[in-house]
């Protein structure tokens, strides 16, 4: 059974930082591509990043591209979203998603390819 777990979130103030982690289970974990996506209230699950199999490629939704960075430790199956230079923009609940990879580079930014996904971890940034 997979299972991921989301960890890290909290509250910041705007121009601070967080780092979110995602713990996965029940997979062979570099066979999957690992997304971040958030969802604010009243707003739809939109994407954040994403990372392919054996982290040689990112993606990032316009909004956050060059504050937030997405990596990989395929040994200790994590995954991290570092989050720089907050904005209240920003506060909203962070989910960890996974898809079984093609192992190429494709760029998956639609919650419908990911049918594993965790819990979720609240980041609420203020002004």
């Amino acid at each position: 059974q997979v299972e991921l777990v989301e960890s890290g979130g909290g509250l910041a103030q705007a121009g601070g930082s967080l780092r979110l982690s995602c713990a996965a289970s029940g997979l062979t974990f570099n066979h999957y591509d690992l997304a971040w996506f958030r969802q604010a209230p009243g707003n739809e699950r939109e994407f954040v990043a994403q990372i392919n199999w054996s982290g040689t490629a990112t993606y990032y939704a316009d909004s956050v591209k060059g504050r937030f960075t997405i990596t990989r430790d395929n040994a200790k199956n994590t995954v991290n979203l570092q989050m720089n230079t907050l904005k209240p923009e920003d506060t909203a609940l962070y989910y960890c998603a996974a898809v079984f990879t093609s192992y190429g580079t494709r760029r998956l930014p639609d919650r419908k390819n990911y049918p594993y996904w965790g819990q979720g971890t609240q980041v609420t940034v203020s002004t």
